[in-house]
């Protein structure tokens, strides 16, 4: 009985290790499933994580600006301004403005003395000789302009002094001694000092066409024409003052007047008879008699 005990005991003893082995694999197998289910657990947990972090990140509850305070800030400063304004207007009502003096031409001067040189070609030396009282008493008594002729540079020199009033009156004194030089007689080169809108347009025969030998001097005497007939029509039609100095030909007047001169003289210099012109000067006369 005791070796059957003793046998039965070690069977017993087997078939309790069996089954403790046996919970423990049981266990074991039991364990991964728990862990795979935690772990299929943990990544729909990841993936929801990375769903959430791929779509757009949820806007940081920010406090809006509210648009009320910088209406009230912009309404609080128009009434301020508009208050300013109404005690200015207030102020000015029992108070009287000042009343500034208007301004004399001397003192728009800069102050300091400006030079002008205008150079004396020497075929205009001695007619300057001649009519140099006619020249320096308008510049001298009107203009206020110091001048004198420099025989050594050949040219005449103007400065501005004290008495100076006009701030143009320098400029306008060189553009009429120029005009002179030019060939123009005095009465009419005297008008730049009394006129503002005044000019000089200088062009040659080579501008217009080129020419040379007997074209050239057919040109300018179309341009002339008998007894300086054609000249004389386009400076009357046109208002302004003709001077062709060999193949140079320099217009003084106005800017619309020298415009109808030059054209005039442009097409008596591309072979147009004067006939045409002096047709074409008509209609251009009455248009200016109808204007004015």
């Amino acid at each position: 009985m005791a070796r059957a005990k003793s046998s039965a005991g070690p069977a017993a003893a087997t078939a309790t290790t069996a089954t403790v082995a046996g919970t423990t694999v049981a266990a074991r197998k039991r364990r991964p499933r728990q862990e795979r289910a935690a772990a299929a657990e943990g990544s729909t947990d990841m993936e929801g994580v990375s769903a959430d972090s791929n779509a757009a990140p949820p806007k940081a509850s920010v406090p809006k600006a509210s648009s009320a305070p910088v209406a009230e800030g912009v309404e609080a400063g128009v009434a301020a301004m508009e208050t300013d304004t109404t005690s200015a207007m207030e102020e000015s009502a029992g108070v009287e403005k000042p009343k500034f003096d208007k301004l004399k031409p001397a003192e728009l001067m800069s102050g300091k003395t400006e030079i002008r040189k205008v150079p004396v070609p020497t075929h205009r030396m001695s007619p300057l000789q001649k009519d140099w009282l006619k020249i320096y008493s308008p510049l001298v008594e009107h203009m206020k302009l110091q001048v004198r002729f420099n025989i050594k540079a050949k040219a005449v020199e103007m400065r501005s002094c004290k008495q100076t009033e006009d701030a143009g009156a320098l400029q306008k004194g060189a553009d009429f001694v120029k005009a002179y030089c030019l060939g123009f007689e005095i009465d009419d080169a005297i008008a730049l000092l009394r006129l503002d809108d005044l000019f000089i347009d200088t062009f040659e025969v080579k501008d217009v066409k080129t020419l040379a030998g007997d074209n050239l001097s057919r040109a300018v005497g179309r341009i002339v024409g008998k007894d300086g007939k054609t000249k004389f029509a386009i400076e009357n039609t046109s208002r302004t003052r003709i001077v062709i100095a060999d193949t140079k030909i320099h217009v003084l007047g106005s800017f619309a007047n020298i415009r109808v001169a030059r054209d005039a003289v442009v097409s008596l210099i591309l072979g147009s008879t004067p006939g045409k012109v002096y047709s074409q000067l008509r209609t251009i006369s009455s248009r200016m008699k109808e204007r004015f």
